[in-house]
């Protein structure tokens, strides 16, 4: 019989992926002066586009602390 498989805690996916949400973030922060009115459209449907929907709010949390 196999054992059963663990998942990961919230916690532990936080720290993992934490340096990399928030490098995104900031990677899409730097196209907010070029694409004006259009980034938040934009970054809509790139948040929309990542998975696991919890790594999605982790970058959203990452965009909102980082546009203060």
């Amino acid at each position: 019989m196999s054992e059963p498989v663990e998942r990961p805690s919230r916690a532990d996916f936080h720290v993992r992926h934490q340096a990399q949400a928030r490098a995104l973030a900031e990677q899409w922060l730097l196209q907010r002066p070029q694409m004006q009115a259009a980034w938040f459209d934009w970054v809509a449907t790139e948040l929309y586009k990542l998975s696991p929907p919890e790594y999605a709010a982790m970058v959203r949390r990452e965009l909102q602390q980082l546009s203060g």
